[in-house]
Protein backbone atom coordinates (compact mmCIF):
# COMPACT_ATOMS: atom_id res chain seq x y z
CA UNK A 1 0.00 0.00 0.00
CA UNK A 2 2.67 2.50 0.59
CA UNK A 3 4.20 2.02 -2.66
CA UNK A 4 0.58 2.39 -4.63
CA UNK A 5 0.61 5.59 -2.69
CA UNK A 6 4.12 7.23 -3.10
CA UNK A 7 3.37 6.19 -7.00
CA UNK A 8 0.89 8.22 -7.08
CA UNK A 9 2.82 10.84 -5.30
CA UNK A 10 5.35 11.12 -7.90
CA UNK A 11 2.59 11.06 -10.79
CA UNK A 12 0.77 14.05 -9.04
CA UNK A 13 3.91 16.12 -9.30
CA UNK A 14 5.09 14.86 -12.57
CA UNK A 15 1.73 15.91 -14.42
CA UNK A 16 1.52 19.15 -12.19
CA UNK A 17 5.09 19.84 -13.39
CA UNK A 18 4.82 19.03 -16.71
CA UNK A 19 1.34 20.76 -17.67
CA UNK A 20 2.06 24.29 -16.08
CA UNK A 21 2.20 26.87 -18.83
CA UNK A 22 -0.47 25.59 -21.34
CA UNK A 23 -3.63 27.06 -22.15
CA UNK A 24 -6.84 25.27 -22.83
CA UNK A 25 -8.76 26.56 -25.28
CA UNK A 26 -11.60 23.39 -25.73
CA UNK A 27 -15.08 24.18 -25.57
CA UNK A 28 -16.45 22.85 -22.23
CA UNK A 29 -19.40 21.17 -21.32
CA UNK A 30 -21.55 23.44 -18.78
CA UNK A 31 -23.63 20.52 -17.76
CA UNK A 32 -21.48 18.40 -15.99
CA UNK A 33 -23.35 15.23 -15.38
CA UNK A 34 -20.70 12.03 -15.15
CA UNK A 35 -20.86 8.08 -15.89
CA UNK A 36 -17.52 6.81 -14.44
CA UNK A 37 -16.21 2.99 -13.00
CA UNK A 38 -13.03 2.62 -11.31
CA UNK A 39 -10.98 -0.30 -10.24
CA UNK A 40 -9.42 -0.12 -6.45
CA UNK A 41 -6.53 -1.65 -4.90
CA UNK A 42 -7.94 -1.66 -0.61
CA UNK A 43 -5.22 -1.87 2.18
CA UNK A 44 -7.38 -4.94 2.75
CA UNK A 45 -8.33 -6.21 -0.58
CA UNK A 46 -9.42 -5.21 -3.60
CA UNK A 47 -12.42 -4.12 -5.64
CA UNK A 48 -14.45 -2.09 -8.52
CA UNK A 49 -16.69 0.64 -8.50
CA UNK A 50 -19.69 2.37 -10.56
CA UNK A 51 -20.51 6.26 -10.52
CA UNK A 52 -23.52 8.40 -11.75
CA UNK A 53 -22.64 12.47 -10.80
CA UNK A 54 -25.27 14.62 -11.00
CA UNK A 55 -24.27 18.15 -11.15
CA UNK A 56 -26.05 20.80 -9.15
CA UNK A 57 -24.15 24.00 -9.54
CA UNK A 58 -20.47 25.17 -10.83
CA UNK A 59 -18.35 22.90 -8.35
CA UNK A 60 -20.99 20.21 -6.79
CA UNK A 61 -21.93 17.15 -7.49
CA UNK A 62 -24.71 14.59 -6.02
CA UNK A 63 -22.74 10.77 -6.76
CA UNK A 64 -24.85 7.62 -7.13
CA UNK A 65 -22.15 5.04 -6.35
CA UNK A 66 -21.76 1.52 -5.85
CA UNK A 67 -18.96 -0.73 -4.72
CA UNK A 68 -18.32 -4.21 -5.08
CA UNK A 69 -15.28 -5.07 -3.00
CA UNK A 70 -13.38 -8.21 -1.49
CA UNK A 71 -12.44 -7.58 2.39
CA UNK A 72 -9.35 -9.61 3.93
CA UNK A 73 -8.21 -10.46 7.29
CA UNK A 74 -5.46 -8.05 8.48
CA UNK A 75 -3.89 -11.34 10.28
CA UNK A 76 -4.03 -13.41 6.42
CA UNK A 77 -0.61 -15.20 5.63
CA UNK A 78 -0.34 -17.12 2.37
CA UNK A 79 1.46 -20.44 2.97
CA UNK A 80 2.28 -23.63 0.85
CA UNK A 81 3.01 -27.25 2.78
CA UNK A 82 6.37 -27.84 1.54
CA UNK A 83 5.82 -32.01 1.65
CA UNK A 84 2.97 -32.18 -0.77
CA UNK A 85 3.41 -29.27 -3.45
CA UNK A 86 3.62 -25.26 -3.80
CA UNK A 87 -0.31 -24.97 -4.03
CA UNK A 88 -0.88 -21.72 -1.67
CA UNK A 89 -3.79 -21.20 0.56
CA UNK A 90 -4.32 -19.08 3.69
CA UNK A 91 -4.07 -21.42 6.76
CA UNK A 92 -7.18 -20.92 9.00
CA UNK A 93 -9.41 -18.80 6.75
CA UNK A 94 -12.88 -19.71 7.15
CA UNK A 95 -15.02 -17.66 5.03
CA UNK A 96 -14.34 -15.33 1.48
CA UNK A 97 -16.08 -11.97 2.48
CA UNK A 98 -17.38 -9.53 -0.48
CA UNK A 99 -19.38 -6.24 -0.08
CA UNK A 100 -21.71 -4.69 -1.85
CA UNK A 101 -21.76 -0.93 -1.12
CA UNK A 102 -24.77 1.31 -2.56
CA UNK A 103 -24.35 4.71 -1.42
CA UNK A 104 -25.26 8.46 -2.23
CA UNK A 105 -23.03 11.18 -1.30
CA UNK A 106 -21.26 14.65 -2.76
CA UNK A 107 -17.91 15.62 -4.42
CA UNK A 108 -16.85 19.37 -4.54
CA UNK A 109 -14.48 20.51 -6.77
CA UNK A 110 -11.93 22.72 -5.25
CA UNK A 111 -9.61 23.25 -7.77
CA UNK A 112 -10.23 23.54 -11.19
CA UNK A 113 -8.32 23.20 -14.52
CA UNK A 114 -7.09 25.74 -16.55
CA UNK A 115 -4.28 25.12 -18.14
CA UNK A 116 -4.48 22.13 -20.79
CA UNK A 117 -3.53 19.06 -19.16
CA UNK A 118 -3.65 20.46 -15.35
CA UNK A 119 -5.26 18.89 -12.64
CA UNK A 120 -8.70 19.45 -11.28
CA UNK A 121 -8.93 18.73 -7.45
CA UNK A 122 -11.78 17.55 -5.86
CA UNK A 123 -13.06 16.02 -2.61
CA UNK A 124 -16.22 13.44 -1.83
CA UNK A 125 -17.90 11.42 0.73
CA UNK A 126 -20.81 9.50 0.37
CA UNK A 127 -22.41 6.14 2.64
CA UNK A 128 -25.27 3.91 2.65
CA UNK A 129 -25.70 0.51 2.78
CA UNK A 130 -22.87 -2.13 3.18
CA UNK A 131 -24.46 -5.54 2.16
CA UNK A 132 -21.65 -8.44 3.41
CA UNK A 133 -21.68 -11.88 1.78
CA UNK A 134 -19.76 -14.26 3.27
CA UNK A 135 -18.59 -18.00 1.25
CA UNK A 136 -17.25 -21.16 3.64
CA UNK A 137 -13.93 -22.09 2.04
CA UNK A 138 -12.94 -25.88 1.34
CA UNK A 139 -9.47 -27.46 1.41
CA UNK A 140 -8.44 -30.83 -0.14
CA UNK A 141 -7.09 -32.67 2.87
CA UNK A 142 -4.34 -35.45 2.69
CA UNK A 143 -5.02 -38.32 5.03
CA UNK A 144 -2.76 -41.48 5.22
CA UNK A 145 -4.48 -44.73 5.58
CA UNK A 146 -1.50 -47.08 5.34
CA UNK A 147 1.63 -47.54 7.46
CA UNK A 148 3.70 -44.93 4.97
CA UNK A 149 2.34 -41.79 2.97
CA UNK A 150 2.21 -44.26 0.04
CA UNK A 151 -1.47 -45.04 0.59
CA UNK A 152 -3.71 -42.36 0.90
CA UNK A 153 -6.88 -40.09 -0.21
CA UNK A 154 -7.67 -36.37 -0.48
CA UNK A 155 -10.85 -35.05 0.95
CA UNK A 156 -12.60 -31.72 0.38
CA UNK A 157 -13.50 -30.60 4.38
CA UNK A 158 -14.01 -27.16 6.41
CA UNK A 159 -10.95 -26.23 8.13
CA UNK A 160 -10.86 -27.25 11.89
CA UNK A 161 -7.92 -25.99 13.60
CA UNK A 162 -8.28 -29.08 15.98
CA UNK A 163 -7.74 -31.24 12.87
CA UNK A 164 -5.70 -29.49 10.39
CA UNK A 165 -2.33 -28.89 11.93
CA UNK A 166 0.00 -29.81 8.48
CA UNK A 167 -2.07 -32.15 6.25
CA UNK A 168 -3.59 -29.60 4.24
CA UNK A 169 -2.55 -30.29 0.16
CA UNK A 170 -4.34 -26.75 -1.18
CA UNK A 171 -7.37 -24.87 -1.13
CA UNK A 172 -10.29 -26.24 -3.05
CA UNK A 173 -12.11 -24.45 -5.54
CA UNK A 174 -13.48 -21.06 -5.35
CA UNK A 175 -17.18 -22.08 -6.50
CA UNK A 176 -17.00 -24.98 -3.93
CA UNK A 177 -19.22 -23.53 -1.01
CA UNK A 178 -21.76 -20.91 -3.18
CA UNK A 179 -24.75 -22.88 -2.18
CA UNK A 180 -23.82 -22.37 1.75
CA UNK A 181 -23.62 -18.18 0.99
CA UNK A 182 -24.26 -16.10 4.14
CA UNK A 183 -25.63 -12.19 3.98
CA UNK A 184 -25.17 -9.88 6.95
CA UNK A 185 -26.33 -6.36 6.46
CA UNK A 186 -24.49 -2.87 7.41
CA UNK A 187 -23.75 0.41 6.55
CA UNK A 188 -20.39 2.46 5.41
CA UNK A 189 -18.70 5.39 5.23
CA UNK A 190 -16.26 6.71 2.37
CA UNK A 191 -14.30 9.94 2.10
CA UNK A 192 -11.74 10.83 -0.40
CA UNK A 193 -9.53 13.05 -2.79
CA UNK A 194 -10.35 13.02 -6.78
CA UNK A 195 -7.40 14.10 -9.08
CA UNK A 196 -8.74 14.66 -12.66
CA UNK A 197 -5.64 15.23 -15.08
CA UNK A 198 -7.56 14.08 -18.16
CA UNK A 199 -6.45 16.45 -21.42
CA UNK A 200 -10.11 16.43 -22.95
CA UNK A 201 -13.03 18.04 -21.63
CA UNK A 202 -15.28 15.19 -22.20
CA UNK A 203 -13.25 12.28 -20.90
CA UNK A 204 -12.33 11.08 -17.25
CA UNK A 205 -9.25 10.14 -16.12
CA UNK A 206 -8.45 10.24 -12.34
CA UNK A 207 -6.81 9.22 -9.42
CA UNK A 208 -8.55 8.99 -5.89
CA UNK A 209 -7.11 7.80 -2.40
CA UNK A 210 -9.54 7.85 0.20
CA UNK A 211 -10.76 6.17 3.47
CA UNK A 212 -13.71 3.76 3.84
CA UNK A 213 -15.43 2.40 6.92
CA UNK A 214 -17.52 -0.79 7.04
CA UNK A 215 -19.71 -1.93 9.98
CA UNK A 216 -21.92 -4.90 10.38
CA UNK A 217 -24.53 -6.17 12.57
CA UNK A 218 -22.18 -9.10 13.53
CA UNK A 219 -18.47 -10.21 13.33
CA UNK A 220 -17.71 -12.03 10.21
CA UNK A 221 -16.06 -15.41 10.77
CA UNK A 222 -13.08 -14.36 8.69
CA UNK A 223 -10.41 -16.59 10.83
CA UNK A 224 -10.20 -19.12 12.56
CA UNK A 225 -8.19 -18.82 15.93
CA UNK A 226 -8.18 -14.86 15.07
CA UNK A 227 -10.02 -12.37 16.46
CA UNK A 228 -13.09 -11.59 14.19
CA UNK A 229 -14.37 -8.60 14.45
CA UNK A 230 -18.00 -6.64 12.83
CA UNK A 231 -15.92 -3.48 11.87
CA UNK A 232 -13.63 -2.85 8.76
CA UNK A 233 -11.50 0.13 7.79
CA UNK A 234 -9.03 0.62 4.97
CA UNK A 235 -7.28 2.68 2.88
CA UNK A 236 -7.91 2.99 -1.02
CA UNK A 237 -6.30 3.97 -4.26
CA UNK A 238 -8.49 3.41 -7.75
CA UNK A 239 -8.16 4.84 -11.03
CA UNK A 240 -11.21 6.25 -12.61
CA UNK A 241 -12.49 6.70 -16.37
CA UNK A 242 -15.72 7.39 -17.92
CA UNK A 243 -17.07 10.52 -20.12
CA UNK A 244 -19.26 13.52 -18.88
CA UNK A 245 -22.02 13.71 -20.25
CA UNK A 246 -24.36 17.47 -20.83
CA UNK A 247 -28.07 16.34 -20.15
CA UNK A 248 -28.99 18.74 -22.86
CA UNK A 249 -27.30 17.60 -25.67
CA UNK A 250 -28.40 13.79 -26.22
CA UNK A 251 -25.07 13.40 -28.45
CA UNK A 252 -23.34 13.47 -25.54
CA UNK A 253 -25.00 10.43 -24.50
CA UNK A 254 -22.96 8.36 -27.45
CA UNK A 255 -20.37 6.17 -27.17
CA UNK A 256 -20.68 5.87 -23.24
CA UNK A 257 -21.91 2.22 -23.34
CA UNK A 258 -18.92 1.60 -25.05
CA UNK A 259 -16.32 2.09 -22.44
CA UNK A 260 -17.96 0.18 -19.81
CA UNK A 261 -18.89 -2.76 -22.57
CA UNK A 262 -15.49 -3.30 -23.78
Amino acid sequence: MKEIVSFFLLFYCFISISAQGELDEQDRIFYRNEKSGSVMLNSNGFGANFRYGKRIDARNKILYDIDLVSIKHPKEIKVSNPYYNNRSFVYGKLNNFFTLRPGIGRQHEMYRKVDKGGIAIRYFYNGGVSIGLYKPIYYEVFHVTGPDARQYYIEVEKFSAAIHQGDIYGRSGFFKGFNEIKFAPGVFVKAGLNFEYSTVDEIIHALEVGVVGDAFIRSIPLMANQKNSPFFFSLFVSYRFGKILNPIDPNSQKGIDNIFLK
